[in-house]
């Protein structure tokens, strides 16, 4: 391979190099996602040690899935109707006082647990508000041909911190105590607020969303409309929801691996792991210009990669095959986002943000409930493999019924 080909693979930092607003904007959310990884470990650590129940611990992901499915399309909405940077401003202090408010608890100590939870709760209903507002940032500030690099930037330093947050939050957990990590979370949010603070106003560029309820119905109509959004989210949804594999890796690890739990540590990280590899070398990708077709074969991939992983019994085999499953999947999220940030009007960039955000984060959850209850019926093997052939062919249909998201995305943003 040629020095100029192996430039080309490597990640676009263009948007680095021509847009120090941008740059802000990362180092500043790169942090803050490291504080929100270190500040998930803690919660889950003080929750344990407060009840020593596994439901309780399961109330946390309730309590942070819940105000995004409840409020976040109407945060959209309002996103769509206000300057973007003063929301995602507002949205960036909510959640440091939360997390002041979490510190200042964990201190203390002797608060009962549901306190604790509603904090959470709160942070992620600010979360919520802000999900959308930063969605229209990479669109606004990049040319458009620099909008899938940007993304893929944001990609590669979010696996990056979910690495290494989780085992950062371990370590400082043990030195400084629960206080102090939350405290530390609460001092991230400050360079996230720095680096949004120097950005131009954003209010929306078009017919400001109308308020409430008719704001949320305008924007589900654009998404029932636009069938390539739609099909993009509708991949998104077949990927997660029919085969997301992280419920299963204990007990495939105890049918297939010996129970060793090295290799389950390893399995939750090979992901992860890919998804920082393949990020890293998309440059290609994001220059391809062809995000749907991208998107669809990333989905393929994952879905026949897990079909592979739950038919393996030597676990370098399976590490390998998930390694690639967390490669195709970071390249079909890019891709989805891309799509979604250049092919909506910015006038309702907000609301499908937040569909979008709602999908992402929501479909996981359901997909590791349905791969649990299929592998109690079955075994750990059978849920995956069926989860894959599943996915396989819900992206074959979509891509089917979907021409315009097979063929190409040259489209103007507003076609309906």
């Amino acid at each position: 391979m040629s020095l100029t080909r192996l430039t080309r693979s490597l990640i676009d930092v263009r948007p680095l190099r021509t847009s120090p607003v941008f740059r802000r904007l990362l180092v500043g959310r790169t942090v803050s996602s490291l504080g929100g990884f270190m500040t998930m470990v803690t919660v889950m650590y003080q929750v344990w040690d407060m009840t020593h129940s596994a439901a309780w611990s399961g109330a946390i992901g309730l309590a942070q899935a819940l105000p995004l499915v409840v409020f976040g399309l109407f945060a959209g909405a309002w996103v769509d109707r206000a300057d973007r940077r003063r929301v995602f401003l507002t949205a960036t202090v909510g959640q440091a006082a939360c997390s002041v408010l979490l510190a200042v608890q964990g201190f203390t100590g002797h608060v009962p647990v549901t306190a604790v939870l509603a904090l959470v709760a709160t942070q992620s209903a600010f979360g919520a508000l802000g999900a959308p507002a930063a969605g229209v940032f990479v669109p606004r500030l990049l040319p458009k041909d620099q909008v899938a690099a940007g993304l893929a930037l944001n990609q590669i330093t979010g696996k990056s911190m979910m690495l290494a947050g989780p085992a950062l939050g371990g370590v400082l957990l043990g030195w400084l105590g629960i206080g102090a990590c939350y405290l530390l979370d609460a001092l991230s949010f400050a360079l996230a607020f720095y680096g949004a603070f120097g950005l131009p106003a954003l209010p929306p560029e078009g017919e400001p969303s109308r308020a409430g309820l008719h704001g949320v119905l305008d924007g589900l109509r654009f998404l029932a409309r636009h069938r390539v959004v739609r099909g993009a989210l509708l991949t998104d949804l077949a990927a997660t929801v029919l085969s997301f594999p992280t419920s299963l890796f204990p007990l495939v690890n105890a049918e297939r691996f010996g129970d060793n739990p090295r290799t389950l540590g390893l399995l939750l990280s090979a992901m992860a792991i890919g998804g920082i590899g393949a990020t890293a070398l998309s440059g290609s990708v994001t220059r391809l210009g062809r995000p749907g077709r991208v998107m669809l074969c990333g989905a393929g991939t994952w879905g026949a990669a897990l079909v592979l992983f739950g038919m393996s019994t030597d676990p370098w085999t399976g590490l390998g095959l998930l390694v690639v499953a967390g490669a195709a999947d970071a390249l079909s999220v890019v891709s989805r986002s891309t799509i979604v940030q250049t092919r909506t009007p910015d006038a309702l960039l907000g609301r499908v943000t937040a569909a979008e955000t709602i999908v992402g984060q929501a479909g996981p959850s359901l997909g590791n409930v349905r791969g649990g209850l299929v592998a109690g019926w079955t075994s750990g093997a059978t849920a995956l493999i069926t989860g894959g052939l599943l996915c396989l062919l819900a992206v074959g249909a979509v891509g089917a019924t979907t021409p315009e998201l097979r063929d190409g995305a040259s489209a103007p943003p507003d076609e309906r």
